[in-house]
């Protein structure tokens, strides 16, 4: 009878708690349902969450915020489809994912581009060319988004099913799991390694069934999706640190008057600083606790003669790829 009274009051909190939530939902002008692609802990919840604490605080409760992530919403290119149209309001994402219709944010994925995660906002951060080179695409492409804010949320570094990674020559005949980018395509290519498309949503079933057996992610990714469990082997190549934009729907930027437009990107903007805080915190602490308690194995290459394996090639992959102009404006 306890057990069962206690269920009973776990349920009617749990209805009480939905109910207040809805009820706030209903009180205010305007709701945003925020995407993300991701499971806790990770930076992209980190900034939903600091992102929707600003929004309600900062509109007086004019706005409510509704987070979604885990992919509830979908995987990022249906999410995109849906912004164009207004029925998901906000996304925070990798800019990998939108390569298909931003075709320049495949820069991004173009290895060893930044010096570190200290100093990356001052390239793509608010008030940058970058920024602002983006943000015009963003305006111009038909895709109903408005570019709010970029940001960065961690090194992305290499993990196999098998084989440990030391140095380049190790990757030579990897099947090596890419998102739907060329540019991730031809810099694998350049490492012997054979470039194999798989969602992120699918990527565990791909390294468990050998579909893929190398990959490359952030480290709150490869966490949180428990990728460890199908590639065991971690190597720290930082190779790339991984761009996120938090953007919003046309339709529903339309609909907002100025004062609350204000309120949402500045919220954006420092949701994105707060992301590239957590991401810092994260690589640090997460090395840790995947050898100590998910049994990792993790080495620690050189990353000498990984640049100087890909430098030959960034101006010549920059402007195969139609980004030459991406490209000079990041190495300013």
């Amino acid at each position: 009878m306890k057990i069962a009274r206690r269920t009973l009051l776990s349920m009617s909190a749990a209805i009480v708690g939905l109910a207040f939530t809805n009820a706030a939902s209903f009180a205010a002008d305007y709701t945003l349902r925020v995407h993300t692609l991701v499971k806790s802990p990770h930076p992209y919840n980190d900034m939903a969450d600091a992102f929707k604490k600003e929004v309600e605080e900062k509109s007086a409760g004019r706005i409510a915020v509704q987070i979604f992530d885990s992919g509830q919403l979908g995987q990022d290119p249906a999410v995109i489809g849906e912004m164009g149209f207004g029925t998901i309001d906000v996304m925070i994402s990798t800019v990998s994912n939108a390569v298909p219709v931003i075709p320049q944010f495949s820069i991004f994925t173009m290895p060893y581009l930044f010096d570190s995660m200290d100093t990356v906002l001052d390239k793509v951060g608010p008030g940058t060319p970058v920024h602002a080179h983006f943000a015009k695409i963003f305006e111009s492409n038909g895709a109903g988004m408005k570019l709010l804010a970029l940001g960065a949320s961690g090194t992305r570094n290499m993990s196999t099913a098998k084989v440990a990674v030391n140095a380049p020559d190790d990757l030579s005949g990897l099947k090596m799991r890419t998102p739907p980018s060329p540019m991730d395509a031809k810099t694998w290519s350049a490492f012997g390694m054979l470039p194999v498309t798989v969602a992120w949503g699918e990527l565990y079933a791909a390294m468990q069934t050998g579909v893929a057996d190398a990959m490359e992610s952030s480290l709150p990714g490869y966490t949180g999706s428990k990728l460890y469990e199908v590639a065991p082997n971690l190597a720290l190549t930082a190779h790339t640190i991984q761009i996120n934009h938090t953007s919003i729907s046309q339709r529903t930027w339309g609909k907002l008057p100025e004062d609350l437009q204000k309120v949402v990107e500045d919220a954006a903007i420092s949701a994105n600083a707060y992301g590239v805080e957590k991401a810092i915190a994260y690589d640090t602490s997460l090395v840790e606790k995947l050898a100590n308690e998910h049994g990792v194995k993790v080495t620690r290459p050189d990353r000498a003669p990984f640049i100087e394996k890909i430098a030959p090639i960034q101006v010549e992959l920059a402007d195969e790829l139609g980004l030459a102009e991406e490209y000079a404006l990041l190495k300013k």
